[in-house]
């Protein structure tokens, strides 16, 4: 028998404080926010759902270079990364890589939220998915 998996239903984001957790995705990154407990909180994303769970107090080491095996990323596409990257910067996000084009045309800055957990912002080069 042979399974056929489909596109995820959620993303799941550990985090050690939900409070400040959810205020970080919903002020800062301006994520609708479609309900919140103090151990599980969802986002309306689209067609899939990123959600928060309470995770333990320990942060993710915000460190140069590539995360440890078993550390996830977040990514979303914007239309202009220079204009989000700016407003991001006003709210408060914390940058640990500014908007820089890469090899592939396409241009992507890194953020992080209050545990440290990457975020990518990417604008795609025109023509390229």
């Amino acid at each position: 028998m042979s399974i056929q998996l489909h596109k995820p239903e959620y993303i799941v984001v550990y985090v050690s404080d939900m409070q400040r957790s959810v205020a970080f995705y919903r002020d800062v990154l301006g994520l609708a926010l479609k309900f919140t407990t103090p151990g599980w909180s969802e986002f309306e994303t689209g067609s899939v759902k990123l959600a928060l769970h309470r995770g333990s107090e320990e942060r993710l080491p915000e460190q140069g270079g590539r995360p440890p095996a078993g550390v996830s990323h977040l990514a979303f596409v914007v239309e202009n990364i220079q204009a989000v990257y700016e407003d991001l910067q006003a709210r408060g996000a914390r940058f640990s890589l500014p908007p820089q084009k890469q090899v592939t045309g396409n241009t992507l800055a890194v953020l992080h939220d209050p545990d440290g957990f990457g975020i990518t912002i990417q604008e795609r080069q025109e023509g390229r998915a």
